[in-house]
């Protein structure tokens, strides 16, 4: 059996460079350039946004409450549309993208961590390449590549954007499978 503490090399690499490709997905690659549409009427809607929230967070409308969604009334608005799910970002967050790079770099280490600890605790010492490869591969794919599924069962994603992140999530787990099998102790 393999130690976590064998695979520090291997975790923080592909934790790394995943961050890295995942970086260049966002700036370089052109197929996440038309994941958003403008709205008509920019500054109405920000005016509308500015003047019924309370700021950053997510909203839903129309809301109803628990206890509301039955209601006639509720089900009125529903049917009269729109019905959405707003978030508002902090701006001063996406002026200053510092703090979302830190947690992005945070995240990618950290399923690669969970990809060391199931690596560790499933493959031998001497394990050969493409067993290591399949396996980090898959558990990477795992964290990654349904990462948007989720969003678009549930609140409204796109479908071809959730199968855009797919698709990064299987670059980022290729990425972490290479790296896995390259370092794995032998």
């Amino acid at each position: 059996m393999v130690t976590l503490s064998a695979l520090w090399a291997p975790v923080l690499l592909a934790g790394g460079i995943v961050f890295m490709v995942s970086a260049m997905v966002w700036m370089f690659m052109p197929h996440h350039k038309n994941d958003f549409s403008p709205p008509d009427d920019q500054d109405a809607l920000m005016d509308a946004v500015r003047n019924t929230t309370a700021g950053p967070g997510m909203y839903y409308f129309p809301w109803a409450g628990p206890e509301g969604e039955q209601s006639d009334a509720y089900r009125a608005r529903v049917h009269a549309g729109p019905v959405g799910i707003l978030r508002v970002r902090d701006s001063k967050a996406v002026l200053d993208m510092r703090s979302s790079i830190l947690k992005s770099l945070l995240l990618h280490l950290v399923v690669a961590l969970f990809v060391g600890y199931l690596a560790s605790a499933t493959l031998p010492a001497d394990t050969g390449y493409s067993k290591v490869f399949q396996v980090t591969g898959t558990a990477a794919f795992l964290a990654h590549g349904f990462i948007g599924f989720q969003d678009s069962i549930w609140f409204g994603l796109p479908p071809r954007v959730a199968f855009k992140h797919a698709g990064d999530g299987l670059a980022y787990a290729l990425v972490t499978a290479a790296i896995f099998g390259w370092l794995w102790p032998r």
